[in-house]
């Protein structure tokens, strides 16, 4: 039977009416255990990870937060029921759920309604939640007989009772639009940017790559600030387009307009791709592709060995979230790409430990920051200065 999570709420003395829940998965531990206060401290101060085995104490936290914590429990029922049991009264307070996304990301989403609809019922006055990697944010889009999932989630994290989301490097800004209250979009690259300045010798002999066309105006806004070249790599390295058959027994939709009104529509030409090909100048010069998530690797991978092929000595990926799933460490450990640098939106220590080409870039100072001001009601404008409108 899956283990009980731990919720724990902050009290910040000298300020009255917050306070902050944590979701996270925790092993076979009692409630309150180091264990879990040492995750907690790394998580605002140091890191969004799962490390725990670095030193950190119950005593760090409280004197680098001042703050006396409360418990609350999240656990799954033997019918993997998810149930919440608030310890204290939150009655009129501030509350933010922190909820990193795991690899069991149903869980993690039932357990994030669950949590803010019991805080809900409980008179909270407002339920914020901390969402670093929102799930569910590639499918945004409608496609063929699909459905956009993204705004699905969005009602009814709205309906739970959630009313102001945090969150970083949404995979489409447009996404904020399916939201009935504020959203904060952070970004992780000043981060990331800062990374390229200090840990890589001679950035300024690199070109920055966006591995498709859409991912052009990212590499632009990166390739603008480091002052560098861009590069577009355009080909058949991934297609979402799937073509999907009506069946035989299905008439198509030029035979059925002929039938009713005699008109003939043109037909439709097949979208092919060209061999993935490199629009720009690498030969000689380190290639830093930019994206938002790195999750199957396989299109990084083909992008490496065309970067290489074209003159490229070194290869980067650097990205916001690094789900990296599945083979993802194999295939980088045995790819031409030299480093992938990601942030710690993302537990991957696992991935780590699998391949050493896996660097991370800790974010958790802007996420705590702007709890702080959305706490006080100060501006956020601070956290987006030089954001440029197409990062």
């Amino acid at each position: 039977m899956l283990i009980p999570s731990m919720l724990v709420y902050w009290h910040f003395p000298g300020v009255s009416q917050f306070g902050i829940f944590l979701i996270t998965s925790l092993p076979s531990k009692k409630p309150g255990s180091v264990f879990f206060l040492c995750w907690l401290l790394r998580f605002i101060l140091q890191s969004l990870s799962l490390l725990m085995n670095e030193r950190c104490s119950q005593s760090e936290l409280l004197i680098r937060l001042g703050v006396e914590l409360g418990k609350s429990v999240v656990y799954q029922e033997a019918n993997r029921e998810t149930r919440v049991d608030v310890k204290e009264s939150v009655r009129g307070q501030d509350i933010f759920i922190i909820q990193t996304i795991p690899r069991d990301v149903n869980t993690a989403v039932m357990e994030l309604l669950v949590m803010a609809y019991t805080l809900k019922t409980s008179s909270a006055q407002n339920i914020i939640g901390v969402i670093p990697y929102f799930p569910y944010s590639k499918q945004c889009k409608m496609r063929k007989r699909g459905s956009i999932v993204c705004k699905l989630l969005a009602s009814m994290l709205a309906e739970a009772g959630l009313t102001h989301i945090i969150t970083m490097d949404l995979h489409q800004k447009e996404i904020q639009g399916f939201f009935s209250f504020p959203v904060d979009n952070l970004r992780a690259s000043p981060f990331l940017i800062q990374y390229i300045q200090e840990e890589i010798p001679d950035y300024r002999n690199a070109v920055i790559v966006a591995k498709s066309p859409s991912a052009a105006q990212r590499a632009q806004s990166y390739a603008e600030r480091l002052r560098l070249g861009l590069a577009v790599l355009h080909g058949e390295a991934h297609n979402f387009e799937l073509v999907m058959s009506d069946g035989p027994g299905l008439a198509s939709p030029s035979s059925l307009a002929h039938a009713r009104t005699g008109l003939e529509l043109p037909p439709m030409m097949p979208k092919e791709k060209p061999p993935i090909t490199v629009v720009g100048d690498v030969g000689g010069r380190i290639a830093i592709i930019v994206d938002d998530i790195i999750d199957d690797v396989e299109d990084f991978v083909a992008a490496a060995d065309i970067l290489k092929e074209r003159g490229a000595y070194r290869i980067y990926i650097m990205a916001t979230h690094g789900l990296l799933s599945a083979d993802a460490p194999r295939l980088i450990e045995e790819s031409a790409i030299d480093e992938v640098v990601v942030t710690n939106t993302v537990p991957h220590d696992v991935q780590k430990l699998q391949c050493s080409k896996i660097k991370t870039v800790d974010v958790s100072m802007i996420l705590a920051e702007a709890i702080r001001r959305i706490h006080h009601g100060e501006s956020m404008a601070y956290l987006f200065r030089n954001i440029a409108v197409d990062d």
